[in-house]
C-alpha cells in the first residue's frame, strides 16, 4: 500500500486524546493525516496493553473507518531476533495493520549485531511478505557506521530517518544532509523523514523550524513526512500540532477548498469565473489600490489577465486556515514575467470571499 502525505507517531495511546479511539481518528482526520503509526511491540512483548487489555484494535478500526492508514512500530534490540520477528508478525497480522516500522537504535551498534539484523529481517519478511516495511533509526549514517544499515534496508521498502534537530535550529539543513547521505548509500530506499514534535531535557522545537522541515521535504520531492510524537505535540506543543495540521502537503488539498477554487479560477483566465467566488460587497486590497464590489473586481481581473500577467499559469504553493480565514501563497508565470512571492489573506462570509488582501510583485 503506498504511503503519502502527513503522518504522526503515537507512543502511549492513553496519552492521545485520553485513549478515545473515536477522538484519535477524528483529530487525525481534521489534521489531514494520511497515516498514524502506533507502538505495537517492544522487543518480544506486545505494547499498549493496559490491565491486560489491548487498546490498539479499536484505534486501528476507527482510523481505517476514516480512511487513514494504521501502521505499527516496534522497538527491537537484537538479543532475540527470532522472538522479536515473531512478535512483529503476530501483531501486524492480528491487528490487520497497513504497514510496519522496525525501530533499531543504540543496541544495534553493539558488536556482532549484523547477524541478528539479517536473522530478524529474514524471518520478518518470511512472515510478512506483502506488508510495507520501513526502518526508523538515526538521521546520519555517517555518525553511526556500526549500525547494520544494509542488513535492514535491503529488506525494507522505506527509510524513515529520525531528523531530530535537538539543541539546534536548522531543521531543513539537517533534513537535506540526511537525505544526501542516505541517497549515497546502497541500497537506497525512498525516504520518509520523521521530524521533531516533542520536548526533552528542556529543549523543544518551534513552529518556524517545523515549517522549515516541511517545506524542505516538499522541495526535495519527498512523498511523505511524519512527526514524533502525538502524545507530546497535543499535550505540550499545540502550536506545532496546529502548524502541521494546517500545512498543505502536495496532493492533499480538497478540490472544493476555496484556495484551490480561486487558483483554478485564475488559471481559467476568465474574470467572470474569478468574480463568482466573491461576495457582492467584497473588498479587494493590494499595496496600490482598494477595490469594492463585483463590477470593479471584474474590471480589475480583466486588467490583471490582459496586462499584468497575460497567458499566466498559477500555482498554489501553500495555505493555512479553516472556517472563515485563509492565508495562502502562490506563484505564476506569464508572457510578461513571473510572480514568486504571491501572498494573500482572505476572509469568507457565506462561503464567498468578503475580504481579500493580496501582495505580489512581477519580475520580468
Amino acid at each position: 500500500m503506498p504511503i503519502n502525505g502527513k503522518g504522526f507517531f503515537t507512543w502511549m495511546l492513553p496519552r492521545c486524546e485520553g485513549g478515545n479511539p473515536y477522538a484519535i481518528a477524528n483529530v487525525a482526520k481534521q489534521a489531514g493525516l494520511e497515516y498514524v503509526l502506533i507502538k505495537v511491540a517492544d522487543t518480544v512483548s506486545s505494547y499498549n496493553i493496559y490491565n491486560g487489555v489491548d487498546v490498539v484494535p479499536p484505534v486501528v478500526q476507527q482510523l481505517k473507518a476514516q480512511g487513514i492508514q494504521a501502521w505499527g512500530w516496534h522497538y527491537i534490540k537484537g538479543n532475540n531476533p527470532i522472538g522479536e520477528a515473531n512478535k512483529a508478525i503476530e501483531r501486524v497480522t492480528q491487528l490487520e495493520l497497513d504497514g510496519y516500522v522496525v525501530n533499531a537504535e543504540i543496541e544495534y551498534k553493539e558488536p556482532n549485531k549484523r547477524a541478528a539484523a539479517t536473522t530478524f529481517m529474514q524471518r520478518l519478511r518470511a512472515g510478512l511478505p506483502n506488508t510495507p516495511v520501513a526502518l526508523s533509526s538515526y538521521r546520519y549514517p555517517s555518525y553511526h557506521p556500526q549500525l547494520p544499515w544494509r542488513e535492514f534496508l535491503e529488506r525494507c521498502d522505506f527509510n524513515m530517518p529520525q531528523i531530530y534537530w535537538m539543541h539546534a535550529t536548522n531543521a531543513g539543513a539537517q533534513l537535506r544532509r540526511s537525505v544526501r547521505e542516505f541517497e549515497a548509500m546502497s541500497p537506497s530506499r525512498p525516504i520518509i523523514p520523521t521530524g521533531a514534535a516533542f520536548k526533552e531535557w528542556g529543549w523543544l522545537p518551534n513552529v518556524n523550524q517545523v515549517v522549515d522541515f516541511l517545506q524542505t521535504a516538499e522541495s526535495l520531492n519527498l512523498k511523505s513526512v511524519n512527526f514524533y510524537s502525538w502524545d507530546h505535540a497535543r499535550t505540550y506543543l499545540l502550536g506545532i500540532w496546529e502548524a502541521i495540521k494546517h500545512y498543505s502537503w502536495p496532493g492533499d488539498v480538497d478540490p472544493n477548498e476555496i484556495t484551490s477554487l480561486y487558483i483554478n479560477a485564475l488559471n481559467s483566465l476568465n474574470p467572470e469565473k474569478v468574480v463568482e467566488l466573491y461576495n457582492p460587497r467584497a473588498v479587494y486590497i493590494t499595496s496600490e489600490r482598494t477595490i469594492h464590489g463585483l463590477k470593479s473586481l471584474h474590471s480589475w481581473f480583466k486588467t490583471f489577465f490582459n496586462q499584468l500577467l497575460p497567458n499566466a499559469t498559477f500555482k498554489l504553493t501553500n495555505f493555512i486556515g479553516t472556517g472563515s480565514f485563509r492565508y495562502f501563497t502562490w506563484t505564476a508565470t506569464s508572457n510578461n514575467g513571473s510572480v514568486q512571492n504571491g501572498s494573500d489573506t482572505i476572509g469568507l462570509h457565506d462561503d464567498k470571499i468578503a475580504y481579500h488582501y493580496s501582495f505580489f510583485s512581477v519580475k520580468s
